[in-house]
């Protein structure tokens, strides 16, 4: 069996490592516990996390045992890297809510079942811990000076750093101590800018227990230019279907830039690689069939079969390419009464979701952006009627590639 740190480096995950070649040759020879966080700031992962997901789902399947850390302690504080400013504040019982649904996402990816994975939450020894005694056994290990040329720390000097995050570092570090004396853990995995935590709890380790751990880091998920995938006109690119709908995933992947798709293939999907570069070199608007082939793939993984295939159909619907059956495409319930003097196309906008407030439905007409059953509407005063719904239906469209459908209740 190929050496899964080769499959993670071949499909472009790693970033970097403490030590590459000892943790190659650590993975190729013995099953291995490691682990990765996700502080519960949202009540749903993200696209981003999903990378973070991949790598551990590469690693159970090449026979390694994940373990899932839940930040109901870190979630208290909340993480620095990566910040200009101090993330808001969330209660014990929003974090608790947030924790339980991470593990009911995790436990679709994940086999958590006997000797197979674990997953943990590093409030059960953060939250009750005695500040003097941390800071007396584990605070002694932490030079200052050195956490100060951490560039999760210098890019936040300037503009203002309060000591409650300073401690971040401390109690990541301590979870990967814990980590590794309660389930002997030896590999922290995590995002790229996760580096400076992962270095310091490595260090910890060795100095707490005399014991050598590694860290690896992986890439953030970002366009070929360098900007953060995974946000859209609404927010970010949830995991949870209730917050980001499988078409509205679906469409994210199938529209995304041309120059993506390759590294959006490695990174997200389980295709042989000479399949994945297969489809990123093909060329011109053929391109578009490894979009397609991209957002099936992801949209299954995430969600289900099912939900790629619904969104698929709905997809080839709009764009012409077989079927008319729009059932799949997101759309809102309202009363045939509700047009039966007309409805103003700004209220219709704003009742559904279309736009955040009528100044922003106003913006889009005035720019051209709206679309019903095809023709462009022009007019801000402009009112849509019961007879202008085809078989109880009307298709609005947003821009180039936002569709909904009106249906008559």
């Amino acid at each position: 069996m190929q050496n899964v740190y080769d499959v993670l480096a071949e499909r472009g995950y790693i970033e970097q490592a403490t030590d590459g070649p000892a943790i190659r040759e650590l993975l190729g020879k013995e099953p291995v516990t490691f682990y990765i966080g996700f502080d519960p700031t949202a009540d749903s992962l993200h696209v981003g996390h999903f990378i973070q997901v991949m790598v551990m789902m590469h690693m159970q399947k090449a026979g390694h045992r994940p373990i899932a850390l839940f930040g109901g302690g870190t979630g208290m504080i909340g993480d620095p890297s990566g910040r200009t400013d101090m993330r808001k504040m969330l209660t014990k019982e929003q974090i608790d809510y947030n924790v339980a649904s991470f593990q009911k996402q995790m436990s679709r990816f994940i086999d958590f079942g006997p000797n197979k994975a674990t997953m943990v939450d590093n409030g059960d020894w953060l939250l009750n811990l005695n500040y003097i005694e941390f800071i007396r056994d584990i605070g002694r290990y932490f030079s200052v000076n050195r956490m100060l040329t951490y560039e999760c720390f210098k890019s936040r000097l300037e503009v203002g750093l309060s000591f409650l995050e300073f401690n971040y570092m401390l109690m990541q570090s301590y979870d990967f101590l814990e980590l590794y004396r309660r389930h002997h853990c030896i590999l922290e995995l995590g995002g790229n800018d996760q580096w400076s935590n992962i270095i310091a709890g490595v260090d910890l380790v060795r100095r707490a227990e005399e014991k050598q751990v590694y860290g690896l880091t992986f890439k953030l998920l970002t366009t070929s230019s360098g900007k953060k995938m995974g946000k859209t006109e609404s927010g970010a690119l949830w995991l949870d279907r209730e917050k980001t709908s499988p078409y509205e995933f679906y469409q994210y992947w199938r529209n995304i830039d041309d120059a993506d798709v390759e590294n959006c293939l490695a990174l997200l999907t389980f295709l042989p690689m000479e399949e994945v570069r297969r489809l990123g070199s093909l060329p011109g608007a053929q391109i578009n069939e490894a979009k397609s082939v991209l957002a099936y793939e992801v949209t299954k993984l995430v969600h289900s079969e099912e939900d790629a295939l619904a969104a698929q159909k709905a997809t080839e619907a709009l764009f012409g390419q077989g079927g008319s059956d729009g059932a799949n495409i997101p759309g809102t319930e309202m009363s045939k009464e509700e047009f039966a003097n007309g409805l103003d196309i700004l209220t219709l906008l704003t009742a559904t979701g279309l736009a955040p407030s009528k100044s922003e439905a106003r913006r889009l007409v005035k720019d051209g952006g709206i679309y019903i059953e095809g023709q462009r509407i022009d007019a801000i005063d402009h009112t849509i009627k019961a007879v202008d719904f085809k078989d109880g239906k009307l298709l609005i469209r947003k821009g180039k590639k936002v569709y909904h459908q009106i249906v008559l209740k």
